[in-house]
């Protein structure tokens, strides 16, 4: 049997299918890496991310949480005053309750939060902020009535947007501290968001309107004619002070403790 005479040009086929499968794999392994890491973030945003981090005996101690730190040592330096503010001012049982809780809970809040802020090394303010400061002074400014519905209506505004970053906190945070700071805080506030709403002053439209809206220096609670306001009983649930209490004079002034140092006062409500 005569052997089949070569078919003309198949070798050169043959080579030529070789050199592309060799370019092909070629690509595909130069492709791959930027396939593979299409979604991760670049070298220098990981490094970004992990300055913002700092190595604590209590976990990483985040940006998030530093920030945290503080503007819970800002919350309670504007409303202790508004508390104050608050018993003086109020005319109503349930509003100086309101007043009384702010008090107590920030005095504790915030020594809390001064043990935990030496042992993470975080700095804080011993002032409140300038947002802060145009909230204490509408509340000063206030009178009778129309101070009952701007300290219910403020503080119960400025509580729902920090009730949210608390629990941001509480449910991302690596350190242990910040942890239990958070939970302090949410029990702290859920508490006052609580109390002020037993004021009957909270317009609760007008508060979903405000925080669903970009912040204001200082939020306006609805006008509301005096002659038009009906007396509040204050809620069963709203703590009133039990027989042979003793009342805190209006005189008595309330003050945080001062930090360790004293940076220039930033962050929110």
């Amino acid at each position: 049997m005569r052997p089949r005479p070569p078919v003309k040009g198949r070798g050169i086929f043959n080579g030529t299918g070789l050199v592309i499968t060799a370019l092909a794999a070629t690509a595909v392994a130069l492709l791959y890496p930027i396939w593979s890491y299409g979604g991760r973030p670049d070298a220098a945003s990981a490094n970004v991310l992990s300055a913002q981090s700092v190595t604590t005996p209590y976990g990483p101690l985040s940006a998030q949480d530093r920030d945290f730190v503080t503007k819970v040592r800002l919350a309670g330096l504007w409303e202790l005053p508004a508390g104050e503010l608050a018993l003086d001012k109020g005319t109503t049982q349930a509003v100086r309750d309101a007043g009384r809780h702010l008090i107590d809970g920030h005095t504790t809040l915030d020594a809390h939060d001064r043990t935990v802020a030496a042992q993470l090394g975080v700095p804080l303010p011993n002032e409140p902020n300038e947002q802060q400061k145009q909230w204490l002074a509408a509340l000063r400014a206030a009178q009778e009535q129309d101070f009952d519905r701007q300290f219910a209506g403020i503080l119960r505004l400025a509580h729902g947007r920090v009730f949210s970053l608390v629990a941001q906190v509480r449910a991302g945070t690596q350190n242990s501290l910040v942890r239990d700071l958070a939970d302090d805080a949410n029990a702290t506030v859920l508490d006052h968001i609580k109390i002020l709403e037993a004021t009957g002053y909270v317009d609760f439209s007008a508060l979903a309107r405000d925080l669903a809206a970009s912040p204001t220096p200082v939020p306006s609670p609805p006008a509301v004619d005096p002659a038009d306001a009906v007396p509040v009983t204050p809620s069963p649930s709203a703590s009133a002070p039990g027989p042979g209490a003793a009342s805190t004079p209006a005189s008595v002034s309330y003050s945080l403790p001062p930090a360790a140092s004293s940076p220039p006062p930033s962050g929110a409500s």
